[in-house]
């Protein structure tokens, strides 16, 4: 099981808006998509927030029930966001296009910083065995 927390954080004071959850069983083929699109998001960011893609993160459950996150690759060349997955103490990037395995078992968050403004979107998860 994949669970996903969701909080929007902007401004200065780090004001925390809107919080969404979403889960999903680990079997082989099942997708979580977090962007701006309604019609094929589970969570989805304020459609006023362009920093994310319409489609900005997919998780995906490989055939041996692990999750993997992947930045899905941006329309524009210059990217208006910042992700990085931290997980306990390491923090790493994931650039456009590029995929990353959860941790099993493991929990952490993922943060989709606007390069032009103090807000982000993140994303805390937790990859039950």
């Amino acid at each position: 099981m994949l669970e996903l927390t969701m909080a929007t954080v902007s401004g200065a004071e780090a004001a925390t808006g809107g919080m969404m959850m979403a889960d999903a069983p680990s079997e082989a083929g099942t997708v979580l998509r977090v962007g701006r699109d309604k019609s094929v998001c589970r969570i989805v960011v304020p459609g006023d927030w362009v920093f994310v893609s319409p489609v900005h993160l997919e998780f995906v459950c490989s055939p041996e029930g692990a999750w993997q996150v992947t930045r899905v690759s941006e329309a524009e060349p210059d990217a208006a966001s910042e992700v990085r997955m931290v997980v306990g103490q390491h923090t790493y990037a994931l650039p456009t296009g590029s995929t990353a395995t959860l941790p099993r078992g493991g929990h952490g968050e993922i943060v989709i910083a606007d390069s032009a403004a103090p807000r982000s979107v993140n994303m805390g998860f937790y990859h039950e065995l």
